[in-house]
């Protein structure tokens, strides 16, 4: 299989130009087989009314006998290959001359004049051709008299003769009674017609190899363009992913550049995003790993088993935050534009909610708050991705249990629409000023002395804007902060 596309293009293109070349070729030498033909068919028919004119001067058998003496004189020459090269060097000769014999007979078939190239049984042949052409059952067809063929025996015959094929030409003077036949030897005229038409396809398969070279040099600089862009591509930069910007561009490139334009910048946003990943790790992890060390040579160095205890719970309580920095973190990352992969199907929403809330409830007793659930209507199915809703309930749940304090609640109140879902998550903890609001979406913003890392918000817009929906913080009834999240029953984006 030819890998390059130079060596396709040639071998497809040259394959198609020979074979149409080659039929094309095909067809115009039976047409200039058959046209020369004619020419000399036409010749022969000239020749003969040529001769009509000659003879039909009341010529006497003395003036015939002189006519024929001077034919003889001037046809003698045709048949030598010497005369005719020597002829041909000093102009007057011609090599595609014909060889032409004829015969001038009379009503009864007897030669009145005749070239010395006639064959001597033309006649006979002649007409016994033209019987079996004609389906005559007459059986002495060689003796029958010219003059009783009719009208009928004039024009062309193809008469074998001996060895070779006779082309003849028969014309009747019906004035002067008089029959004129002008015969040419088949093969004679086979030469000459070869040697035409090979003539006439000689600029053809000369030309073929001159139209191959320069069909050769086309397509490369046709394929210029594309050799450019490869040698501008190789040498740049490994780090450099700008988009190319190779102009002027052919229209077949374009496809081309414009998909590895789109490839650059998607290998530019997945090399941000890593890069953020570490950045965003390396800055929250930093603070945690360097209180751990610190808690854990406490408790290498306490004196005591009371401080060496206490030293070793606020190691656990330092591994905990650190673990849900490392799991928040680890989800953002997964939630990126470049990395998501969402599995949407038809789920449940208060189910879901419902199973949530009670893998929480433990932590809420433990923190002595109380945690409602509350669904209106119902109805609560929509597309939607089940493990980022579940991160999502899981952010938020958890936020309100961290800021609620002590004998607080905690309330989920899911309503149902014709077209979209509404979770409100609200708390009785201290609220948040609404000029703090907006801040609270971004990367490692904490509002009073948290635990957390600041991702929690960061993590539920990212999931809502994967379903195409839309949150917004309110002022709870119950006291504290409401999250409001609008979730559509279909349609989501990536």
């Amino acid at each position: 299989m030819l890998r390059s596309i130079r060596a396709r293009t040639l071998v497809l293109v040259l394959g198609l130009l020979s074979v149409s070349m080659t039929l094309i070729s095909y067809k115009s030498y039976r047409d200039a087989n058959h046209e020369i033909e004619e020419l000399f068919d036409a010749q022969l028919a000239q020749t003969a009314r040529l001769l009509k004119g000659m003879l039909g001067l009341g010529q006497t058998p003395a003036d015939r006998q002189r006519l024929q003496a001077s034919l003889d004189a001037a046809f003698a020459g045709q048949h030598s290959q010497l005369m005719a090269d020597l002829a041909a060097e000093e102009g007057v000769g011609h090599p595609y001359e014909s060889k032409l014999a004829f015969q001038v007979l009379d009503a009864q078939g007897e030669v009145l004049l005749q070239s010395a190239s006639a064959p001597a049984d033309l006649l006979r042949r002649t007409i016994v051709e033209f019987h079996q052409h004609s389906g005559s059952t007459h059986s002495h067809v060689a003796d029958e008299a010219v003059s009783a063929l009719g009208a009928a025996f004039a024009g062309y015959h193809s008469v074998p003769l001996g060895d070779y094929h006779w082309r003849v030409f028969v014309l009747h003077d019906a004035g002067e009674q008089k029959w004129i036949m002008v015969a040419e030897r088949s093969d004679v005229r086979g030469e000459l017609v070869g040697l035409i038409a090979r003539r006439m396809l000689l600029p053809d398969l000369l030309g073929l190899p001159i139209l191959a070279l320069l069909v050769w040099v086309a397509v490369g600089w046709g394929l210029a363009p594309l050799a450019q862009m490869a040698s501008f591509i190789k040498t740049r930069d490994a780090d450099n992913l700008a988009p190319l910007l190779l102009a002027p561009l052919p229209q077949e490139l374009e496809p081309i550049v414009a998909a590895l334009n789109r490839l650059l910048q998607q290998v530019a946003q997945l090399l941000a995003r890593e890069q953020r990943f570490l950045a965003d790790a390396a800055h929250e992890l930093r603070t945690p790993l360097a209180v751990l060390r610190i808690h854990a040579q406490n408790a290498q160095q306490a004196p005591d088993p009371e401080d060496r205890a206490k030293a070793l719970q606020q190691l656990e309580h330092g591994v905990e935050r650190a673990t849900r920095v490392v799991t928040q973190l680890l989800t953002l990352a997964r939630l990126e534009p470049a990395a998501v992969q969402l599995a949407m199907a038809s789920l449940d929403l208060a189910a879901l909610a419902r199973e949530e809330l009670a893998e929480l409830t433990p932590l809420a007793l433990d923190h002595q708050q109380e945690l409602e659930f509350e669904a209106e209507g119902s109805d609560f199915q929509l597309l939607a991705d089940g493990p980022s809703l579940g991160t999502l309930l899981q952010n938020l749940l958890g936020n309100a249990l961290q800021y609620t304090p002590a004998g607080g609640r905690i309330r989920v109140l899911l309503q149902g629409q014709s077209d979209a879902l509404l979770l409100r998550v609200q708390d009785s903890g201290p609220g948040v000023p609404a000029e703090l609001r907006e801040k609270l979406f971004e990367r490692f913003f904490r509002q009073g002395m948290g635990q957390g890392a600041g991702l929690g918000l960061s993590i539920v817009r990212r999931v809502v804007e994967l379903h195409s929906g839309e949150i917004e913080l309110l002022d709870s009834p119950l006291g504290g902060l409401e999250v409001l999240v609008r979730l559509p029953r279909h349609g989501y984006r990536w």
